[in-house]
């Protein structure tokens, strides 16, 4: 079956290298609005995103994450936008919120022609002091846990091809 829905997913790709423009206000609006519509358990809607274009913010988070990493590159891969989101850890499923969140802001980013990637390691970061102190400075409560930050930008190159999906992933009873 081919529809627009199932062909953005099927074309989605995780894209580490970006141009350097920044994206504009209407498509970080639109890919912002999408995560709120994300799934989320008991429909609570608790997660939170923070957009970070500001040079000076992104590149100490681009520092701390790292170092985390154990490495002295961009873990964010040169995007001129990180979109980090935060779930309230007394939820029993912030974690899998705050992934609908991520996974729905993607396929977002996609269909409106801009590149995207799951970035890890939120979670050590914004258990630091210094992460600690980034989340109040930005009004994120504090039972809120780092998930993970979308990467979000124009491609600087073509979008990877989807490999060959694997056989024997689906057991129908």
């Amino acid at each position: 079956m081919n529809n627009p829905i199932l062909e953005n997913i099927r074309t989605r790709r995780s894209l580490r290298k970006y141009k350097e423009a920044q994206i504009t206000e209407d498509e970080l609006n639109t890919v912002l609005e999408a995560g709120t519509y994300a799934p989320s358990g008991r429909g609570l809607q608790s997660p939170i995103l923070v957009a970070v274009q500001d040079p000076e913010t992104k590149k100490r988070l681009i520092k701390m994450n790292a170092e985390i990493l154990g490495t002295d590159t961009d873990p964010y891969y040169g995007a001129p936008t990180l979109i980090l989101v935060f779930a309230p850890v007394d939820r029993t499923t912030y974690i899998e919120d705050g992934s609908c969140v991520l996974d729905t802001m993607m396929l977002a980013a996609h269909s409106i022609g801009l590149a995207s990637c799951w970035i890890h390691r939120e979670k050590e970061m914004f258990a630091t002091t210094e992460g600690k102190a980034l989340m109040k400075k930005w009004g994120v409560p504090e039972n809120f846990n780092g998930i993970g930050a979308l990467a979000l930008g124009y491609a600087d190159g073509p979008l990877p091809q989807a490999p060959q999906r694997k056989e024997g992933r689906i057991i129908r009873i």
